[in-house]
């Protein structure tokens, strides 16, 4: 039993008056002091919300937390000739601590009308709040009502039980996120941590230096190489030397994934063509580059084996585009009538990596007995090849369609397999890696979110009790802003696929940590399934009450002070913490924090925002980053030479 005070001590409250499940009604004692107690040299509020209580039952004390005061705890059968109802708590509770097996969760037995209840003291708390020296444990700052306890998180709860971190924009969320990850990457404890953070946004990566390895979205102006040809013309951003080019290689995505983000919408027999296309290049890839684990009577469209979609675009444009010296030979190039120069030389024959299209004669091109026929194809795909060839020249989707040494060649050999990409993401240096999606085409964003997320779940499924399986060494996936792909209404893929690690990724070792501002925006399947919640100030209604329903602690006088939590204070309820608590996190050092802070209107510390002295405007630097799409305005390189000086005096 935990340590604790007489009942003629200053700890005495009042007695139960009321039992409905576990909620609690207790009178105050008429002698219990209003304001502040002091127990043994420490003040305590009497009656805070959010505070505990403790229930002496036997050999057992339940402990509740405070959830309402005054005159609309007192119960609805005394309540017209009650005189003193400021007198009355609401209580819920929460657990309960034996002389053998220590404090747990859950209720046992419950009081009954006349126990007495007596207020927690620090002792009390420091004994449900032990565990500093425990390595499952992770401290993250301390409770709001005493500096000198920690709040302390359980590791394999908050990571394997998915846990949601929600606030209004401006609270701290970011800042909150990465004092855990901060916690969790402490290698002297956590020697084989990992971690996956999906930052849209671009903020973590000074917060986590040192900690963390970067792959950022790179976007270049120039053609990326071809297989087995070096890159060094994409230096990393000077502002993380540590940043590496990020690539999702498009042959490891399904079809479902694949064809919406390249040929679009596609009836059933044209998707039927298509994926015999896609299933024959594999295939001719798996003859010529065998793959351990799979042959030609396994291998589906679906198998992540390489094949080149130029290789695609250019046969599928054949088939549709080519004019033919005889009638219906379809695909054949040997009958194809390609424009010739007056040596008889293809004036443009086609190449698939540079996506330039072959010319063909036309009808009226004729000569001689050599008539020209049409392709005999039924494929009405023009449309669709446009769109592709469009996207695969577009330097914004390099990352997708020309993924650096997984680019396959029309052959379909690659430089390098998907197990290096899977050791950089999730096997790498660092006990975080962050994946830095902030140039990617706003379009797919979503569906790509959807993509990583399916990749490395089927990769942690199947290897789930190898040493790099997620059973083995489990994975945490921090997804942030999550409210913009994770709606009910159009999270698409993305949703789907944290559905899935959210309904099932306990038992294969991957955890999910759900970042957003609008909680009531995201699925509320996703929502339910989170064990633990860090709830910082949240103002609107809509989104508090999304965060009381999917929390699995009655605790809605606790969460009814959310609009009142300051910057960094969090209320944190679920499996990850002993009881219910409200927590002020640890604010990480100034220069390692997200890039997410306010920019100062007026900066008081001196020339800043609007007080500076006005400053010659050079708009035609800004032009060039916004062309350029590079924040690093340093690098800034013109794209035309500098005028000669001839043309300047003009």
């Amino acid at each position: 039993m935990l340590p604790h005070q007489e009942t003629t001590d200053l700890t005495y409250l009042g007695t139960v008056e009321n039992v409905r499940g576990a909620t609690v009604t207790v009178s105050l004692n008429q002698n219990t002091a209003s304001g502040v107690s002091f127990v043994a040299g420490h003040a305590y509020r009497i009656g805070q919300i959010g505070s505990f209580v403790r229930i002496p039952v036997g050999y057992v004390d339940l402990f509740g937390i405070v959830s309402e005061v005054g005159a609309g705890a007192v119960p609805e059968s005394i309540a017209a000739t009650q005189p003193y109802g400021h007198r009355w708590m609401t209580i819920q509770l929460v657990g309960e601590s034996h002389r053998q097996l220590g404090f747990q969760r859950g209720i046992s037995q419950y009081p009954t009308v006349g126990d007495q209840v007596h207020l927690v003291t620090e002792a009390d708390l420091s004994v449900l709040y032990g565990h500093v020296g425990s390595p499952s444990f992770v401290r993250v700052g301390h409770l709001a009502s005493s500096d000198s306890i920690p709040a302390l998180l359980d590791l394999n709860k908050l990571v394997t039980r998915h846990s949601a971190v929600l606030g209004s924009t401006g609270v701290g969320k970011s800042t909150t996120v990465a004092t855990i990850l901060t916690a969790l990457a402490d290698e002297a404890r956590y020697k084989s941590a990992r971690i996956l953070v999906l930052d849209i946004h671009g903020e973590y990566k000074k917060a986590l230096v040192g900690r963390s390895n970067v792959f950022q979205v790179q976007i270049e102006p120039a053609v990326s190489p071809l297989p087995g040809q070096a890159d060094d013309s994409a230096p990393a951003p000077e502002d993380d030397v540590s940043a590496r080019p990020l690539f999702i290689p498009y042959w490891a995505l399904t079809s479902d994934e694949l064809l919406p983000i390249t040929l679009g919408d596609l009836d059933d027999a044209t998707r039927g063509s298509i994926i015999q296309e896609i299933t024959e290049l594999k295939s001719r890839t798996l003859a010529s580059y065998p793959k351990q684990g799979v042959s030609s009577n396994t291998m589906t469209v679906d198998t992540p084996i390489p094949f080149s979609i130029h290789e695609l675009w250019l046969s599928l444009y054949r088939l549709v585009h080519a004019t033919h010296y005889q009638p219906g030979t379809g695909q054949s190039q040997a009958t194809e009538a390609l424009d010739t120069d007056s040596n008889g030389q293809p004036t443009q024959p086609g190449d698939a990596l540079t996506v330039v299209a072959p010319k063909y004669r036309t009808q009226s091109q004729a000569s001689g007995d050599k008539k020209i026929y049409l392709s005999a194809s039924t494929l009405n795909i023009t449309r669709q090849l446009q769109a592709l060839a469009s996207r695969l020249r577009d330097p914004r989707f390099d990352f997708l369609f020309r993924p650096g040494p997984w680019l396959p060649a029309v052959d379909g050999r690659t430089d390098q397999d998907l197990d290096s990409l899977l050791r950089d993401w999730i096997g790498g240096t660092q006990p975080i890696t962050i994946l830095d999606l902030s140039n990617v085409p706003y379009s797919i964003l979503t569906h790509l979110i959807g993509v990583l997320l399916r990749i490395i779940y089927d990769a942690l499924f199947w290897s789930r009790d190898l040493s790099e399986g997620g059973r083995e060494r489990p994975l945490l996936v921090v997804l942030e802003e999550a409210h913009a792909y994770l709606t009910s209404v159009a999270g698409g893929s993305a949703a789907e696929n944290v559905r899935r690690i959210v309904k099932e990724g306990r038992k294969y070792g991957i955890g999910a940590m759900v970042v957003s501002q609008r909680p009531s925006e995201i699925d509320p399947t996703i929502l339910s399934q989170c064990g633990t919640f860090i709830a910082m100030r949240l103002s609107n209604t809509v989104d508090r009450s999304q965060v009381t329903s999917a929390a699995t602690d009655n605790l809605e006088g606790l969460f009814a002070m959310l609009p009142a939590l300051r910057i960094g204070e969090a209320v944190v309820v679920g499996e990850a913490v002993r009881l219910p608590i409200r927590a002020l996190i640890s604010a990480p050092p100034e220069g390692m924090r997200p890039d997410s802070e306010d920019p100062l209107v007026f900066d008081d510390r001196g020339p800043g925002g609007w007080n500076r002295s006005r400053e010659p405007s050079d708009f035609a630097e800004v032009v060039r980053a916004w062309r350029q799409q590079d924040r690093r305005s340093s690098k800034l390189v013109p794209d035309t030479p500098p005028a000669k000086e001839e043309d300047q005096n003009a």
